[in-house]
């Protein structure tokens, strides 16, 4: 058996519809899930469904018998509170008698010294705490969502160019779709186990480079321009985000200008037997 935590958000639905596309059997896949009334759509494909919450320790330890492999998706909660979140999931994982942990993690050039600070810290916490209860595990360190782009870049990207405070760094931007299948891969065949895998694209890209991209996609000239981080944090507000998210994408922001995310892994194609989808095919499907 198959258990997938955070199975109604974006990474875990992908991880869901890719094991189902892999043949594996829907009623041998369990969604964790914390309100049952979001889990219409995952029961309608036949999966099976278990109510947990990180913060209940009993109801994980409840959800995880007889689970034989859980993918353990980092926690969306309060930065402050997920690493302890983790450290249940995992006890809980460990006393259910899970066989094997699939945690994902993040890929930077350095966790512990980003200055992102404790708002990436918590995954190198847990990746630590992870190695030490003798759980067989495996790494999937994630870089940023290829699909984020549309969201960071600004307001109508296609006329106004795009605008981001993010310098010259760059970031190995892959689809979600394409994370959720190395995940896939590694619950559905042997040798995973005590691994770490670099989930990442294999070319990095800066947003000028984004933009030289979508003006040979659409054939106009997309510039890009570096507003002031307090202009971006003002432009992400009006468009729905609060004060507190608006700060936290425009600290990402200043990673990827630190060039953090530049770490120059891969191991996609050695995971899915194939090259990764480009980044230029991918915005290719989004705005050609």
């Amino acid at each position: 058996m198959i258990l997938v935590t955070g199975a109604t958000g974006n990474l875990g639905k992908a991880t869901i519809n890719s094991l189902l596309n892999r043949g594996i059997a829907p009623n041998d896949i369990t969604a964790l899930v914390r309100d049952e009334a979001k889990s219409a759509e995952l029961k309608s494909k036949g999966l099976q469904i278990k109510l947990g919450d990180y913060q209940d320790f009993e109801s994980l330890k409840s959800a995880f018998q007889g689970v034989d492999k859980l993918v353990l998706i980092s926690s969306s909660s309060d930065i402050g509170k997920r690493f302890e979140q983790h450290k249940n999931a995992i006890n809980a994982a460990k006393e259910a008698g899970v066989g094997h942990i699939i945690y994902t993690s993040f890929d930077m050039k350095n966790l512990e010294q980003s200055i992102m600070g404790e708002e990436v810290r918590y995954h190198a916490y847990t990746v630590d705490y992870l190695k030490q209860t003798a759980v067989p595990y495996t790494l999937m360190d994630n870089t940023m969502y290829a699909d984020m782009i549309p969201l960071l870049s600004g307001r109508d990207i296609l006329n106004n160019g795009i605008a981001i405070p993010a310098g010259d760094g760059k970031t190995p931007f892959l689809p979600i779709t394409e994370m959720a299948e190395t995940i896939a891969v590694v619950l559905t065949t042997p040798g995973h186990e005590n691994k770490e895998y670099f989930i990442t694209a294999e070319t990095a890209f800066s947003f000028a480079e984004i933009a030289d991209l979508l003006s040979d996609i659409t054939g106009k000239t997309i510039t890009y321009h570096q507003p002031e981080v307090s202009s971006y944090i003002a432009w992400l507000i009006q468009t729905g985000a609060s004060e507190d998210d608006a700060a936290y994408i425009a600290r990402f922001c200043g990673a990827i200008a630190n060039g953090e995310f530049d770490t120059n892994k891969s191991d996609v194609k050695k995971l899915l037997g194939r090259s990764p989808v480009s980044l230029k095919d991918f915005l290719q499907n989004i705005y050609s």
